[in-house]
């Protein structure tokens, strides 16, 4: 537990094939199921104050309480998993901490320092923010919105890996607009 965040709740690792990352983290690690969307909607997407349109495809499986992102960027609009990518490096690129009170820990970590990179939104409710600085070579921290259907969606993962048995080990995505 971070004194500072509170648990880190996520690890996102960017990777060059996202369907191998999957196959390895399910088969070797018993990590799964992976809820899969190949091309994520990011709205509102900005990169260093430029508005960009990425297009991501990312896979969501948790153990236990910690959730595992894997990444991996399909075009080349400038991001920080581009930069990780482009620095030569594969593997843990965030850790996450999620809030439900996204303002008010955005304000509190703007005001302690930490200067935004990166950001968007992914459904309702699901703002997120990378900050700039590295606490690990090439790791940074994300700040995301879990209030909402994006919330009940990563509620929906959690609960398919409790007692997850092997079968079906890549799933789509839940449909934020039906949570």
């Amino acid at each position: 537990m971070s004194r500072f965040f509170g648990e880190i709740r996520q690890l996102g690792y960017v990777v060059p094939d996202i369907e191998a990352a999957m196959d390895y983290w399910t088969r070797e690690l018993g990590v799964g199921p992976f809820f899969y969307n190949p091309r994520v909607p990011i709205e509102n997407y900005r990169y260093r104050g430029e508005s960009h349109v990425p297009h991501n495809s990312v896979a969501l499986a948790n153990s236990g309480a910690l959730q595992v992102e894997l990444i991996q960027c399909r075009n080349a609009v400038p991001s920080m998993y581009k930069d990780f990518t482009d620095a030569g490096r594969s593997g843990l690129q965030h850790v996450a901490y999620w809030t439900s009170d996204y303002d008010a820990d955005l304000a509190r970590l703007t005001a302690e320092g930490f200067e935004p990179v990166m950001s968007g939104e992914v459904g309702t409710r699901g703002r997120f923010v990378y900050f700039d600085t590295e606490y690990h070579p090439g790791t940074v921290i994300e700040l995301s919105e879990v209030a909402g259907p994006k919330g009940e969606m990563f509620r929906l993962i959690r609960e398919a890996s409790e007692g997850w048995d092997g079968s079906d080990p890549v799933r789509p995505f839940p449909d934020l607009s039906k949570l």
